[in-house]
């Protein structure tokens, strides 16, 4: 390491790789002589109490780009504040927060379904595991970009939209907490939206028929998955106490919007329902859908293979066009599927107080659904 006085004559003179070249002139300052290009540093050790805390190097800028007396002063400023304890290289500990950290940051800032964490966890131990540990404020657009040209490639665009959704929505709790963290390097990217699923009418007779191909408690299920329009989880997750057959109400405890949710049944699916509970009895189970063979206890996938039978969210289409086909105005099949109305006039109705005004809707989808039953069953 040769120290010199630095001229710009000189450093032109530099030989490129050359390695490292001190200035006389101003302590610390150094050219550095690259294969393709030279540029101007500053290294000094901080010492705090006569300590040596650590020697650090500081980047001024290319010899290209500024020149000498432009390099000088900036080396100045920098041994100034080394000079004075000061790590110009530190990084602040917010701005330091790793991905990691941020996921757990991101979880308890409200309370997310359990489903929804693992969701979460999964695409960072999986998708995201390159950059987990790395520090938020260094993960660059170009790093984005090529991690979601990589997945499209390797495993899919609904996997890599997925995963980028989630690093987005870190990136933006990661903005919130460290003020000093830049602009979301995702807004880079267009992220297709989900395709619109494609949901055909049902032939309600023909389902019927279908249906009675299954075991009782499987018919029973996929009659009550239209009847409710409730979703999955929602609807499997019942307990045999959230069915009063006496004011013929179902209550579902686990929602989406969160907090439990009340619906009125018809006449129909009150009488299916109390039959399927005694028939159960025997079980001693607390589910309404008892599985022997399920770790919960309960039936985790509703979906058959064998028959041409709607899937679970296809039936929640399903429920709402045909509550709307039965009369149902939009507000109230909205309610009846567990859905937020919007606006802000939506968040001052309260769907447990208007559990008798949505009965009849609830009743005329029910009707709808049966007739076809009946003339199944006359055939």
């Amino acid at each position: 390491m040769a120290v010199i006085n630095l001229t710009e004559a000189r450093i032109r003179e530099l030989e490129p790789n050359s390695g490292i070249w001190r200035d006389e002139q101003v302590k610390g300052l150094m050219v550095i002589c690259h294969k393709t290009a030279k540029s101007y540093a500053v290294q000094g050790d901080v010492r705090r109490n006569g300590r040596h805390i650590r020697t650090v190097r500081v980047k001024i800028d290319r010899v290209d780009r500024i020149g000498l007396r432009e390099a000088r002063n900036r080396a100045k400023a920098i041994m100034s504040q080394i000079q004075s304890g000061i790590d110009p290289t530190a990084k602040t500990a917010e701005t330091g927060i790793t991905l990691k950290q941020v996921l757990e940051i991101h979880l308890s800032e409200k309370t997310f379904r359990p489903s929804t964490e693992e969701s979460y966890r999964y695409h960072l131990d999986h998708h995201l595991s390159k950059y987990r540990n790395r520090a938020v404020a260094d993960i660059s657009r170009t790093d984005v970009r090529d991690l979601f040209d990589d997945m499209k490639a390797k495993r899919g665009q609904t996997s890599a939209c997925g995963a980028m959704r989630v690093l987005r929505a870190l990136f933006n709790t990661a903005r919130r907490v460290d003020e000093t963290i830049g602009a979301n390097p995702c807004d880079s990217l267009r992220i297709p939206a989900p395709p619109k699923r494609q949901v055909d009418m049902l032939d309600l007779k023909s389902w019927w028929v279908e249906t009675e191909k299954l075991t009782p408690i499987r018919r029973d299920l996929h009659r009550s998955m239209l009847l409710t329009g409730a979703r999955r989880r929602s609807l499997l997750q019942v307990r045999r106490d959230d069915v009063d057959l006496e004011k013929k109400l179902i209550t579902f405890t686990h929602m989406k919007i969160g907090g439990p949710m009340t619906i009125p049944m018809g006449d129909r699916l009150a009488a299916m329902l109390k039959a399927r509970l005694e028939e159960d009895l025997p079980l001693n189970s607390e589910w309404l859908w008892p599985s022997a063979t399920s770790e919960s206890g309960h039936i985790e996938e509703p979906k058959e293979n064998k028959h041409e039978l709607p899937s679970p969210h296809e039936y929640r289409h399903l429920a709402r066009t045909l509550l709307i086909a039965s009369g149902a105005p939009y507000a109230e099949s909205a309610l009846l599927l567990g859905q937020t109305l919007p606006g802000a006039s939506g968040g001052y109705v309260h769907r447990e107080h208007l559990v008798e005004h949505l009965r009849p809707f609830m009743q005329a989808l029910e009707n709808s659904v049966w007739q076809p039953a009946i003339d199944a069953a006359a055939d």
